[in-house]
């Protein structure tokens, strides 16, 4: 890899005694789709939430090793985690609206940032919602509550609202388990899409997911890495046999 922007280096996560990810080491590259695949239960979500700190407020979660963001070590005593989750942005499983209108979900994080001139927030409120493919449907109800929106539109919201503030990189938490075929459709399209601007991780139990929109594919069984290649190896020459297992539907 020729860009790398996130490296994970001899990587553990537990919760209380039990050890979730094992020994990961994996390197992310800059503007590509990074894919991580697996059974439930395998470690990809802790690893995924790992990389923005969003696991320190689980009780009893502890790690060892590094997780590298441009050279920096993000568990170092002295990261800022309120930047560092400004610059590494998050999109959950299910989407989550505040209960609060469409605008104000994305001028909600802008001005948490400082940005206080109203133009501005417009601006910026209008461009992520073009971003996020929902613009053209909600401009006339830009003051309609959030959560009348159906579940396929709430989620581009929570893109629109990550992409806002402009992170580097923005983490996704199988985005489309909880929707239709059309809204996933929609999603794997604007994922594509922001991979023009931003890094993606996502994870995802769907194989076809993977390998409709990922440039890179890594493996997870039972906390470890079993093997990490670009997407079209792996799915087409999978080299170990648990991989093989899981991509034929005997294991998963």
């Amino acid at each position: 890899m020729s860009d790398v922007i996130i490296e994970v280096k001899n990587f553990n996560a537990y919760y209380a005694d039990k050890k979730a990810v094992k020994d990961a080491n994996l390197k992310i590259e800059k503007n590509k789709i990074t894919a991580i695949m697996g059974p439930s239960g395998c470690g990809k979500s802790t690893l995924l939430r790992s990389i923005n700190r969003i696991n320190d407020l689980v009780p009893e979660f502890r790690i060892e090793g590094e997780i590298l963001f441009h050279d920096r070590n993000i568990y170092d005593r002295e990261t800022d985690v309120y930047s560092l989750r400004r610059r590494i942005g998050m999109v959950f499983q299910r989407p989550t609206p505040f209960p609060m209108s469409i605008f104000d979900n994305i001028a909600y994080g802008l001005k948490l940032i400082g940005v206080t001139e109203k133009k501005e927030i417009k601006e910026k409120v209008r461009w992520s919602l073009e971003k996020a493919a929902l613009w053209e449907e909600v401009k006339d109800e830009l003051d309609k509550s959030a959560l009348k929106l159906s579940g396929g539109q709430q989620q581009r919201l929570c893109i629109a609202r990550a992409i806002a503030i402009e992170p580097e990189v923005i983490l996704f938490d199988e985005p489309t388990s909880a929707l239709d075929p059309v809204s996933t459709q929609k999603i794997e399209g604007l994922i594509e899409e922001l991979a023009e601007e931003f890094t993606i991780i996502i994870v995802t139990h769907n194989i076809g997911q993977a390998a409709r929109i990922s440039d890179y594919t890594l493996f997870m069984y039972q906390g470890e890495i079993v093997e990490q290649n670009e997407t079209t190896k792996i799915l087409r020459n999978p080299t170990h046999e648990v991989t093989q297992q899981y991509l034929s539907g005997k294991i998963g």
